[in-house]
């Protein structure tokens, strides 16, 4: 059975939200309050995983999707300089600060959206928001010609046709698929990672098809093209797991964890 919060610990945490000193008795207090808080809420949340995932086998936070700590701690791990790991507190600080961040930036960008009275956030929006708070644009500049739109809307209804009316790729499509292709268990973090990469690959293969379109060589265009069709049709993500489900077996595994997934170049 986990051994409670130490008094001390929470007093030190407790410390930070006020000038006062705590007495020793308050400390065990809210050590109590705490474990009190967690009874009522750990049950509420894993009543709420199971009606928003059936098949889920680890607590999340059904409300919304948050930033993944394991690539949070990577890319904070790739980042450091002058000591060499990084703790708990500090992912947690990190996301938290990075969620309220892009809070920050999607609904301004969502306020200038409505000013164009159109329904999807253009790089336009987002790059109106990183001007006036002074951040470099990310990505480039990004020119949206009509027939840049039509792409847009070509892979939009490619991926409306693979997910079904106004659904978008979540983890409860992905364990179904995993069931079909894979024919093993997945776990949670493979499939958090499997879906970080396919968006990665969608972003990567958008800007290369951005690119190629103002190449005289129309050749380069047609491949990617038919690589973000093949993106939207999910076919990138059949592959990644029966290559994934082939790699678990033969290392001897009897389900594909991240490390099958991580292994793999996902532009192969």
């Amino acid at each position: 059975m986990a051994k409670p919060y130490s008094a001390s610990h929470i007093g030190a945490v407790a410390q930070s939200f006020t000038d006062m000193r705590l007495s020793g008795a308050v400390k065990q207090q809210l050590v109590d309050y705490l474990i009190q808080e967690l009874d009522q809420l750990v049950p509420e949340l894993e009543t709420a995983t199971i009606l928003a995932e059936p098949d889920r086998k680890t607590l999340g936070d059904p409300d919304r999707t948050r930033l993944g700590y394991s690539r949070t701690r990577e890319l904070m791990l790739d980042r450091i300089e002058k000591i060499d790991s990084v703790g708990s507190a500090a992912v947690q600080r990190a996301v938290e600060e990075l969620e309220r961040s892009l809070k920050k930036v999607v609904r301004k960008s969502s306020e200038y959206a409505e000013k164009d009275r159109v329904g999807t956030i253009k790089p336009r929006h987002l790059e109106q928001v990183l001007r006036t708070q002074n951040i470099p644009q990310v990505g480039g500049e990004v020119n949206e010609s009509e027939t840049q739109h039509s792409i847009s809307v070509v892979e939009e209804d490619g991926l409306s046709e693979a997910m079904g009316e106004g659904q978008v790729l979540t983890p409860q499509t992905l364990r179904r698929m995993a069931k079909s292709f894979a024919g093993m268990p997945v776990t949670d973090e493979a499939l958090e990672e499997l879906m970080l990469l396919y968006y990665d690959v969608v972003e990567e293969t958008e800007h290369s098809l951005r690119t190629s379109f103002v190449s005289d060589n129309p050749e380069p265009f047609i491949e990617k093209i038919g690589q973000m069709q093949d993106l939207m049709r999910l076919g990138w993500m059949r592959r990644m797991l029966k290559r994934s489900a082939a790699y678990a077996t033969d290392s001897g595994y009897k389900r594909i964890d991240i490390e099958q997934v991580v292994n793999l170049d996902p532009f192969e």
